[in-house]
C-alpha cells in the first residue's frame, strides 16, 4: 500500500467515485471483454447456420445436396464465412499483431494462424483452386473459441466479485449531526474528519470512527470475516461498511475516502490480484514455448502428410490447423492468474489481507512461526487465573465477591481485572486507595483489604501457604485479601492466554511447523505461557529492538521463518522474517512492513494463511499439470498419430477439447477453499 493511504487527512472525494477509481479499470475491462465475446459469439453462431447448410461436405453427408444447391451458392457461402472470419475472428487477428509486436507469441497467434490458413485456402477453392473448403470448420472453430473466451472472462469476473461486494458495503448517505443539534442527510462525499454522525438500528456504518454515544452489536463479517456480531460501546472504534445492530450509535468520523479501512482493503485486494505470482513466470514461459512448438508441429504435420504420406493438400492443411487449434495454451494462460484472483478474494473475505504475493506463496514452505506474546498469543490484559482460600470461615465465591466489590472503585489494571472476575458486587463504604499497595473499604460491615505482598511484609502478616509460591514462580501477580485484618485468601492474575492460541499452535505443529514465542516478560512468565499453549521454544526478556536479531538467529538455523506480531513495535522483526504477519491490525491495515495482514486478533488466522498458501500452490500445480499434460496427449492426436486406427480429429472437435481444457482449469480454480 502506498504512503498516501496511511495519512490521516480529510478526503471529501465521494466514496462512490473513490471505489470506482480503485477497481473500475480492472472490472470494466473484463466486463467489456465478456460482453464483447458474448455478442460476437451469438452473431457468429447465427451466421454459422447458413454456412453449415451451404457447405458441400455437410450437404452430401445429410443427403441434402440437390435440395439446397443453387446458382452462386458458393459465393454466398464465401460471404457468410468472410463475415464470421472478420467479425468473429477479429479479436484473435488483433491479438496476433499484439503478440508479434511484443515478441511473445501465444494463444492468439495460434488461433489467428489456424483460422487465417483455413480461410485463405477455402477462399482460393471458391475462386478456382482444386481442393475442399474448410468454411464450416472455420466457423465452428471461431464459435467455440469465442465461447471459451466468454466463459473465461466470466470466470475472471466471478473471481474478482469480492471487490464488487466490498464496494457495495457503503451506504449512499449519512445522518450528520449539525452544530445546532439537528440531523441532516448528506452524501458520504461531504463527510469530513471530526464530523458526528448518527447511525440508526440496522443501518450501514457510513465511515470509520469512534463511538461517542450509544451501545450496539455490529456485524463486521464482510470486512473482517468475523461471523459473530461484535458488541460496541462508547470509546470503541467502528469500521465503515459494517452493519449496525439493535442500538443507535453516534460516532465521530476519524477517516474518510481513501484513508478508510474499506478503501484500503479494496486497494490491497486489487493490488494482490494484479500482482505477478512467482508460478506465473513458469506458466508464461511454458505458454510461449508451447506456442512455438504448436506452430512448428503444425508445419511439420503439414509437410509429413503432404510430402511423406502423399496425402492431398486439403487433408494436410486440415491436420496442421487442428494441431494449432488443439494446442492453444489457453488453459495454461489461465491456470495461474485465475487461482491468484480466487485466492486473494477468498483471503480478503476471511479477514486475511495479502500485501506481498511472493511471501504469501512462500508461506506454504514455512518451517517455523515466531509469535509475539502480548496481544498475539495473549489478550494483553490481566485476568484472574487462580483463587486460593486461606481460611476456614470463607468460601471462594465470597472471597472473590468481597475483592471485586472493593476493586470496582479503583482504576488500576489489576483492580479492574479482579472487579471483572465477579458479577455479584456489593455496596462499598469508606473506599480508600492504599498507594502502591492496594485498596480497602467496608463491605457488609466488614473491613476488606485487597493488597500486594509488600503490604503483608510491611504489616508483618505471615503467609505460609505453600500454594502461593508456585503461582509467583509462574510469573503471575498474586494479591491478598484481608477481612477485618485477617488473611483470608489470595488471587493470582496473569495476561490472559487467547482461547484460540492453543488450537493454533496444535494445528501448526500438526503441519510440521515449529512454534516459538518472543516476549519482554521474565522467564517464569514466558515458561508458563509456553507450557499453557504447547510451544516448542520461547525467548524471554527480549527488548523490542532485539526482536529482529532473534528472528535472524532462528533463520541462521536454515529454516524458513514467519514472524507474527502486532505490526507496530514488531515492525523490524516482521521485516526480517521470510513472511511477516501483522495480527490484530483492526482498522489499521496500512502496516508497511507486513507481507500479510490479519484483520482479527486471532492466532488461528495464521493457520488459515498457511493452509491457503498450500491450497493455492496445489491448485496452481494441478492446473499447470493438466494444461501441459493435456497438450502432450493432444498434439500427436491432432497430428493424426491414430489415423491408421480410424481416429481423426476435426479442427472444430479440437477446439471443443481445447475449450473443455480451459473450462476445467477455471472450475478447478474456483473450487479453492480454506480448510476448516
Amino acid at each position: 500500500m502506498n504512503e498516501d493511504t496511511t495519512k490521516n487527512k480529510p478526503n471529501t472525494k465521494p466514496v462512490e467515485a473513490q471505489e470506482q477509481s480503485v477497481d473500475s479499470d480492472h472490472h470494466d475491462h473484463h466486463a467489456h471483454m465478456a460482453a464483447d465475446f458474448q455478442k460476437r459469439f451469438w452473431i457468429s453462431l447465427a451466421l454459422t447456420v447458413p454456412i453449415l447448410l451451404l457447405s458441400p461436405m455437410l450437404q452430401k453427408l445429410l443427403g441434402l445436396r440437390e435440395a439446397i444447391r443453387f446458382s452462386g451458392d458458393l459465393y454466398v457461402l464465401f460471404g457468410f464465412a468472410s463475415a464470421v472470419f472478420w467479425y468473429g475472428g477479429w479479436p484473435f487477428l488483433k491479438g496476433l499483431f499484439k503478440e508479434i509486436k511484443s515478441r511473445q507469441p501465444g494463444m492468439m497467434t495460434l488461433v489467428a494462424v489456424a483460422i487465417t490458413t483455413a480461410y485463405l485456402y477455402s477462399s482460393a477453392v471458391v475462386f478456382g483452386l482444386t481442393g475442399k473448403m474448410f468454411f464450416w470448420e472455420l466457423a465452428t472453430l471461431v464459435d467455440i473459441m469465442l465461447l471459451g473466451h466468454w466463459i473465461e472472462m466470466r470466470s475472471v469476473m466471478g473471481a474478482s466479485k469480492a471487490l464488487e461486494e466490498l464496494a457495495k458495503l457503503m451506504p449512499s448517505d449519512a445522518h450528520k449531526l449539525m452544530p445546532d443539534g439537528s440531523i441532516k442527510d448528506v452524501p458520504l462525499g461531504e463527510l469530513a474528519v471530526d464530523d458526528k454522525v448518527l447511525i440508526k438500528p440496522g443501518e450501514k456504518i457510513p465511515a470509520d470512527g469512534i463511538i461517542v454515544d450509544g451501545e450496539s452489536s455490529v456485524n463486521e463479517a464482510m470486512l473482517t470475516g468475523e461471523s459473530t456480531p461484535v458488541t460496541k460501546k462508547t470509546g470503541d472504534k467502528i469500521i465503515g461498511g459494517a452493519i449496525n445492530g439493535e442500538g443507535s450509535l453516534t460516532i465521530e468520523v476519524k477517516s474518510t475516502g481513501k484513508d478508510s479501512f474499506l478503501s484500503q482493503v479494496i486497494d490491497l485486494v486489487k493490488q494482490a490480484q494484479q500482482s505477478k505470482s512467482k508460478t506465473q513466470n513458469l506458466a508464461n514461459t511454458a505458454a510461449m514455448w508451447l506456442t512455438i512448438i504448436a506452430l512448428s508441429c503444425g508445419a511439420i504435420t503439414f509437410l509429413i502428410w503432404l510430402v511423406l504420406m502423399s496425402k492431398e493438400f486439403a487433408f494436410a492443411i486440415e491436420r496442421a490447423v487442428t494441431v494449432m487449434v488443439i494446442t492453444c495454451p489457453h488453459a495454461l494462460g489461465l491456470a495461474v492468474p485465475l487461482v491468484v484472483a480466487v485466492s486473494t478474494a477468498l483471503a480478503a473475505s476471511n479477514g486475511l489481507l495479502i500485501r506481498n504475493r511472493g511471501a504469501f506463496e512462500g508461506a506454504r514452505k514455512l518451517q517455523a512461526v515466531i509469535f509475539d506474546k502480548t496481544g498475539t498469543l495473549t489478550e494483553g490484559r490481566f485476568g484472574v487465573t487462580d483463587t486460593l482460600v486461606l481460611a476456614q470461615d470463607i468460601d471462594e465465591q465470597t472471597l472473590r465477591k468481597y475483592a471485586a466489590s472493593v476493586d470496582a472503585n479503583s482504576e488500576h489494571p489489576i483492580a479492574k481485572a479482579i472487579a471483572a472476575s465477579s458479577e455479584n458486587k456489593l455496596p462499598v463504604e469508606n473506599f480508600n486507595s492504599i498507594p502502591g499497595k492496594g485498596a480497602e473499604g467496608r463491605v457488609e460491615g466488614k473491613d476488606i483489604k485487597v493488597v500486594s505482598p509488600g503490604y503483608l511484609q510491611e504489616q508483618a502478616i505471615s503467609m505460609t501457604d505453600e500454594r502461593v509460591e508456585p503461582l509467583q514462580a509462574q510469573g503471575k501477580t498474586v494479591v491478598f485479601v484481608l477481612v477485618d485484618g485477617k488473611l483470608q485468601g489470595a488471587i493470582a492474575l496473569a495476561d490472559i492466554v487467547r482461547p484460540e492460541a492453543k488450537q493454533a499452535i496444535a494445528a501448526l505443529k500438526a503441519m510440521d511447523i515449529r512454534c516459538m514465542m518472543l516476549t519482554g516478560d521474565n522467564k517464569a512468565t514466558a515458561k508458563w505461557v509456553s507450557e499453557q499453549i504447547g510451544l516448542d521454544e520461547y525467548f524471554a526478556e527480549v527488548l523490542p529492538q532485539d526482536k529482529a536479531a532473534k528472528v535472524k538467529e532462528v533463520q541462521a538455523r536454515g529454516v524458513l521463518v514467519a514472524m507474527t506480531g502486532d505490526g507496530v513495535n514488531d515492525a523490524p522483526a516482521l521485516a526480517q522474517a521470510d513472511v511477516g504477519i501483522a495480527i490484530g491490525a483492526g482498522s489499521d491495515v496500512a502496516v508497511e512492513t507486513a507481507d500479510v495482514i490479519l484483520v482479527r486478533s486471532n492466532p488461528l488466522d495464521v493457520v488459515a494463511i498457511v493452509q491457503l498458501s498450500r491450497a493455492t500452490y496445489s491448485k496452481m500445480m494441478q492446473n499447470l499439470i493438466w494444461a501441459t499434460g493435456y497438450n502432450v496427449v493432444a498434439i500427436p492426436l491432432a497430428a493424426g498419430a491414430l489415423y491408421a486406427w480410424g481416429v481423426l480429429l476435426s479442427p472444430a472437435l479440437g477446439a471443443v477439447l481445447m475449450a473443455a481444457s480451459t473450462v476445467i482449469v477455471a472450475i478447478n480454480a474456483r473450487m479453492l477453499k480454506i480448510k476448516p
